[in-house]
């Protein structure tokens, strides 16, 4: 426990910082269940991406005071997020439209430094938008493999042994499965790509809202995330670790700045969203503790972890003792797993079952979630993949206890 305070209290005393949270549907307020598609935003983002265009909407790099400040406010945010990721510098943080379009054009730059029969690994665990643009640099002769999945969700550490070699290029891991919970071994994908001089990148878009990340420890080459997903708005964030992305042939307009962080940042951002990301940052540091913003920030992760865990616990213990309830993707009790539950019900397609809820005012998504390639290997795909339940730090037990309450009506075909 990262503070005097109980968590559950610490948290729950910050619910009304989100207006959203405030919508009913028939009498029945909201629950927000639909974390890993997308988090609800505190008022200090909006209020932060208001006054951005409120007092200082302009282009970069002019000559007047707005556009000086929105240049400064840029290079603030590049600090911010380097701090929560734990990285060496802002020099290390570029920003994009989202994680795919970040992951396409660095798969474009990787691949112009590829040879005919060069080796790429990805796993079937992970997001489309961490295989699909891997998978096309086939068309420049690399040999793309994957890690096999085992029944329960989780890699198959043996399988990654084997189909690592010494004509590995690059390993593309996800850091946790949006549409299972699992999280991976990244200090084992480091040591074998350490050994044959592979490049290791991360996938930290369902990791990143809950726990904390120190990229100087897990030493990644890169690293992807989506602010969306830790409560601010839609902008991509990509690490890079410093000096690397120079190294690249990056697709850019001869205007663009040829250096990092700005050498694969194509046409003019989205300014007032990058400051929504600082602010998203600096709410997520307010729950922790510390001398210093990294301080708070570790603080604060841990904080919300422990409590969404609590809260997960409830909703997977809870669907067990539903009859004819299927749970995807490792036990809540390993030692960490993310706070996202997926689970088919016997006598209802996925689609039919978010339907009811969301009828009822819970937030839940069906579907494969583009993590298809899972879903193909489990079986689940042609069935309408799963029921998807994520837990983020404003949703409650009384919301689980809800949803519970529903899929057991649902059960008994009520």
């Amino acid at each position: 426990m990262t503070n005097g305070t109980r968590p559950l209290e610490h948290i729950l005393e910050r619910r009304m910082d989100f207006p959203s949270l405030r919508r009913t549907l028939n009498g029945q307020p909201l629950a927000y269940l639909d974390g890993p598609a997308g988090t609800q935003i505190p008022q200090s983002v909006i209020e932060a991406m208001v006054g951005y265009y409120t007092t200082c909407n302009a282009n970069t790099h002019g000559c007047f005071v707005t556009t000086k400040e929105s240049d400064e406010l840029l290079e603030q945010t590049r600090l911010t997020v380097a701090t929560y990721l734990g990285a060496e510098s802002n020099r290390t943080i570029s920003f994009g439209a989202n994680m795919t379009t970040l992951a396409f054009a660095l798969s474009k730059a990787i691949g112009r430094t590829l040879k005919e029969g060069d080796e790429i690994l990805i796993t079937q665990l992970d997001h489309e938008a961490n295989r699909g643009p891997w998978l096309t640099l086939r068309e420049r002769g690399a040999i793309v493999n994957e890690v096999i999945i085992k029944k329960d969700g989780t890699l198959d550490d043996n399988d990654f042994r084997t189909k690592i070699t010494s004509r590995t290029r690059l390993v593309a891991l996800g850091m946790a499965s949006n549409a299972l919970g699992t999280v991976n071994n990244v200090a084992l994908a480091r040591e074998l790509t350490s050994k044959v001089g592979a490049l290791l990148m991360l996938d930290a878009v369902h990791y990143a809202p809950h726990f904390p990340i120190d990229v100087e420890a897990l030493k990644p080459d890169f690293l992807l995330c989506s602010a969306y997903k830790f409560y601010g708005p839609h902008v991509g964030i990509l690490y890079s670790r410093d000096g690397l992305l120079d190294q690249l042939e990056t697709d850019r307009l001869r205007t663009q700045e040829s250096l990092a962080p700005y050498r694969i940042e194509t046409g003019t951002l989205n300014h007032a969203a990058i400051v929504g990301v600082k602010a998203a940052v600096e709410y997520i540091a307010s729950f922790g503790t510390g001398s210093d913003l990294r301080s708070k920030i570790v603080s604060a992760m841990q904080l919300i972890a422990q409590y969404e865990h609590s809260v997960a616990e409830v909703l997977y213990e809870g669907l067990q003792r539903i009859e004819g309830v299927t749970i995807y993707g490792p036990s809540i009790d390993v030692p960490r797993r993310a706070p996202t539950i997926s689970f088919t019900l016997k006598s209802k397609n996925p689609v039919e079952v978010c339907t009811r809820l969301g009828e009822r005012g819970i937030c839940t998504w069906d579907g494969h979630f583009y993590a298809i390639r899972p879903m193909e290997v489990l079986g689940l795909l042609e069935r309408g993949g799963v029921t998807r339940v994520g837990i983020s730090l404003y949703n409650t037990v009384e919301e689980i206890e809800r949803l519970l309450e529903e899929v057991t009506s649902i059960a008994k075909g009520n």
